[in-house]
C-alpha cells in the first residue's frame, strides 16, 4: 500500500499549544514593524542621531528623558527601544518552546542577574539605572519560573529553531550598535540583511507551531479511503538466511522511500533567492547615502540604460548638485541601481511563473498556489512602491513601504518553499502492515469527526 507520511513523523504527536503559536505570530509581526521603524531611521538618514551606545547621550536607554525625544533621536531612539522588545518576545518564545524544562534555567539566570545587579550597584552606584534594569530582569525571571506554562517541550528541531532565533536577535542587537560605533556602511547592510532573514524564521516558528501544520503534519500518517491500495509483490527468497528466517526478502523499491518528482519546488526556491539578492542591492543602494543615482522613471537620464563613462557621471552629479544639492554619485552607484531595476523584471517574470507552476502542478486549491497568487500581487506592489520611490525623491514613508513589502515577498516565498518542500514522501508497506493500514483507514474515517479529534 502507498502510504504518506511527512518526514517528521517519528516525532512525538503533541497536542498544539495555540497560545504558543499565537505568541510566534505577535513576535513575528513585532518583527516587521521593527523593519518598518529601522527602514524610517534609514530613510530620514537619522541612524546617527543618537551618537552613543549601548547609552543614549550619557543616560541608561531606558531612563532617557522623554522631553528630549525630538527630530531624529525621536526615530533612532524608538528603534533602539522596538529592538530591547522584539529581543524580549524572541527570548520569550525560545524559553517557550522548552516548556516546563525551562523552569530551573529560569531560576537560576533570574538569580544570577539579580546579583550582577547588586554587584553593579556597589561597584557603580552613579549608575543606579543599569543596577536597576538588571534587578528588574532578573526578578521578572525568577518570578516568571514559578508561573511558567507547564506545557511539554516542544519537538528538538523547534527548539533548535528557537535557540537560532534567540542568538541572531543577540548578534543583530551587537551589530546595530557596531554600526553606531564604528561607523561603517557595511555593518549596516549586513545589519539589514539579518533583519530580513531573522523575520523569516519567526514566519517559519509561527508556521510550524501553527494547528494547520500540526494537522497536516497528522493527516499525512493516516491512511486515505480513496487511494487504492498496492501490495507490492515479492520475489522469491534466494538468501539462505532470509529463508531460514521464514521472511521475505524485501526489494530495494520496498527498502526506500520514494519521493514525488521535484515539479515547481525548485522554481519556488530559486525565486526566493533571487528577492534576497534584491534586497542585498536594496540595503546597499540605501545604506550608500549618495540619494538616488538614477532620479527619473521608468526611462534612466532619458535612456534604457544610461551612459556610465566618466564625462557622463560628471555630467549627472552637475545636475544633482544644482536641482537637490546631494552627495556625488559613482559609475558602480548608477549601475548597481540599474541592476537593481533588472532584477525587479526577473523577479515579477519568474513569480508569475510560480503560479503557473504550481496550479498546473498541485491545483488552484494547494495552499502552495494560493500562496503563489499572493505573492504576484506583493511582487506587483513591490514594483510600483519602487517606481514610486523614484518619482517621489525617494520619500520616507514610500521607501519604508518599499522595505516592508520586500520582507513580506522574501518571507512568503520562504513559507512557500517550507510547505511545498515539506510534502508528504511514499513509503511502500508491507502486506502485514497494509492490512494493518486499511483497517485503521475503515475505522477512522467510520468514526468521522470524533475519531479525528481523538487522535489529536
Amino acid at each position: 500500500m502507498i502510504l504518506p507520511i511527512s518526514s517528521s513523523q517519528f516525532e512525538s504527536a503533541l497536542p498544539v499549544n495555540r497560545a504558543l503559536h499565537r505568541f510566534a505570530v505577535i513576535t513575528a509581526a513585532s518583527t516587521l514593524a521593527l523593519i518598518g521603524v529601522g527602514g524610517l531611521v534609514t530613510s530620514r538618514g537619522v541612524g546617527m542621531a543618537v551618537p552613543d551606545w549601548p547609552n543614549t547621550y550619557g543616560y541608561n536607554m531606558f531612563f532617557f528623558p522623554v522631553s528630549k525625544w525630538a527630530g531624529g533621536i525621536f526615530y533612532e531612539h524608538t528603534h533602539r527601544l522596538a529592538a530591547s522588545a522584539v529581543g524580549s518576545l524572541t527570548s520569550i518564545l525560545a524559553l517557550w518552546l522548552y516548556g516546563k524544562s525551562a523552569r530551573p534555567f529560569m531560576r537560576w539566570a533570574g538569580l544570577a542577574v539579580l546579583v550582577l545587579g547588586g554587584a553593579t550597584w556597589l561597584a557603580r552606584p552613579q549608575r543606579w539605572e543599569d543596577s536597576l534594569v538588571s534587578v528588574l530582569v532578573g526578578s521578572a525571571l525568577l518570578g516568571a519560573s514559578f508561573l511558567w506554562p507547564r506545557c511539554e517541550a516542544s519537538p528538538v528541531r523547534l527548539r533548535r529553531l528557537g535557540l537560532v532565533a534567540f542568538f541572531a536577535v543577540v548578534v543583530q542587537g551587537v551589530l546595530g550598535g557596531l554600526r553606531v560605533v564604528l561607523l561603517e556602511d557595511q555593518i549596516g547592510i549586513f545589519h539589514a540583511l539579518l533583519a530580513q532573514l531573522f523575520f523569516v524564521l519567526l514566519c517559519a516558528l509561527a508556521l510550524f507551531t501553527s494547528p494547520w501544520w500540526e494537522r497536516t503534519r497528522r493527516a499525512s500518517i493516516l491512511p486515505r479511503p480513496d487511494r487504492k491500495p498496492v501490495v507490492p509483490e515479492r520475489p522469491p527468497a534466494t538468501d539462505s538466511s532470509t529463508a531460514l528466517s521464514g521472511s521475505p526478502a524485501l526489494t530495494q523499491a520496498e527498502k526506500s522511500p520514494t519521493r514525488t518528482p521535484s515539479g515547481p519546488r525548485p522554481l519556488l526556491l530559486g525565486t526566493t533567492l533571487l528577492i534576497f539578492f534584491q534586497l542585498a542591492l536594496g540595503a546597499s543602494m540605501r545604506h550608500q547615502h549618495a540619494g538616488l543615482a538614477v532620479p527619473d522613471f521608468p526611462l534612466a537620464y532619458g535612456k534604457l540604460w544610461p551612459s556610465m563613462d566618466a564625462a557622463s557621471i560628471a555630467h549627472y552629479n552637475q545636475l544633482r548638485m544644482e536641482t537637490v544639492s546631494v552627495n556625488p554619485i559613482t559609475a558602480f552607484q548608477v549601475g548597481l541601481h540599474m541592476v537593481h531595476r533588472v532584477m525587479a523584471v526577473l523577479i515579477a517574470v519568474t513569480v508569475v511563473l510560480c503560479v503557473r507552476a504550481t496550479r498546473r502542478r498541485w491545483g488552484s486549491g494547494h495552499p502552495v498556489s494560493k500562496l503563489s497568487l499572493v505573492w504576484v500581487g506583493l511582487i506587483a506592489l513591490q514594483v510600483g512602491l519602487g517606481a514610486a520611490t523614484v518619482l517621489s525623491n525617494k520619500a520616507a514613508d514610500i521607501a519604508t513601504a518599499h522595505v516592508l513589502t520586500g520582507a513580506l515577498a522574501l518571507a512568503l516565498g520562504a513559507i512557500a518553499c517550507i510547505v511545498s518542500f515539506g510534502e508528504p514522501v511514499e513509503i511502500r508497506l508491507c502486506e502485514g502492515e497494509a492490512k494493518a493500514s486499511r483497517a485503521l483507514s475503515q475505522q477512522h474515517f467510520a468514526t468521522g469527526t470524533a475519531g479525528l479529534t481523538h487522535l489529536q
